[in-house]
């Protein structure tokens, strides 16, 4: 299990253009890694939302800024254009990430049991070690609180 003061794991994965990414290329700055279930729902469309009206700040401080889910490079794209995101998505078909930060949980719709992602958040430290963990997050504020938690310049 993941847990804070650990090096995050070593991924690599596509993000919505077809590049590639590996996260250990991102040490050495501020990472908010946040998971999100699915493109274009509400919530998730908030939560984007939230993070690009505060990206300025985040960059301010040193972070970049990755979302993950399970959705395609192509809704991925969609998403991220509709909605104006300067940063990148992980495309997590396979769900090794989501393994990987154990975000995979049973959830539970409209009586209907399946597993999904839980919209979690984890910030890794300049040295790839995990600094702070939201789990079973709440949309409204969060982001804020991501960029909270990130020393200012």
């Amino acid at each position: 299990m993941i847990k804070l003061g650990n090096k995050a794991p070593k991924l690599a994965g596509s993000i919505q253009s077809g590049d590639a990414l590996k996260l250990a290329d991102l040490n050495g700055q501020w990472v908010v890694l946040y998971f999100y279930p699915k493109d274009n729902t509400t919530g998730c469309t908030r939560e984007a939302g939230d993070f690009r009206d505060l990206y300025t700040k985040f960059t301010r401080r040193g972070a970049t800024i990755i979302g993950v889910s399970r959705d395609s490079a192509r809704s991925h794209s969609g998403f991220k254009e509709k909605l104006g995101l300067p940063f990148q998505l992980v495309v997590d078909a396979d769900a090794a990430w989501c393994k990987a930060f154990d975000v995979i949980k049973q959830k539970k719709l409209y009586g209907r049991e399946y597993l999904g992602i839980e919209r979690s958040t984890f910030l890794i430290a300049p040295d790839g070690r995990l600094a702070q963990i939201w789990r079973g997050v709440k949309v409204p504020g969060h982001a804020q609180a991501v960029l909270d938690a990130i020393p200012a310049k």
